[in-house]
């Protein structure tokens, strides 16, 4: 069970990088933002690095990059005015559901 606490971790870490690059190219303050994305990257490597013990990799890669492609399309959505279109919203319910799937490929 902690693995999977590493990996949800591990996936909301992997949103500050494209959030950190985003503020970057809005920002005077670039460097700290860039540092805010390597930072986080990092940080989001340790853990997907500890959930990976337990964790079938090609699982953990999909659930780590799924969570933060999602979280990042939501933040984009209510924090950069991004587009909010149905199928943008369908392509992110596929992708939860691959990984539901997943999931249960692993549990059977």
């Amino acid at each position: 069970m902690l693995a999977w606490v590493y990996l949800f971790l591990a996936g909301m870490f992997e949103m500050s990088w494209p959030t950190g690059f985003k503020l970057a190219q809005m920002s005077e303050h670039k460097v700290l933002w860039v540092t805010f994305s390597a930072i986080g990257m990092a940080i989001s490597g340790i853990f997907l690095y500890l959930a990976q013990r337990s964790i079938p990799v090609g699982v953990a890669y999909a659930t780590w990059a799924a969570l933060g492609a999602t979280g990042t399309f939501i933040l984009g959505i209510f924090y950069f005015q991004d587009a909010s279109t149905l199928a943008g919203w369908l392509g992110v319910a596929l992708i939860v559901m691959g990984i539901v799937f997943l999931k249960l490929s692993i549990s059977a």
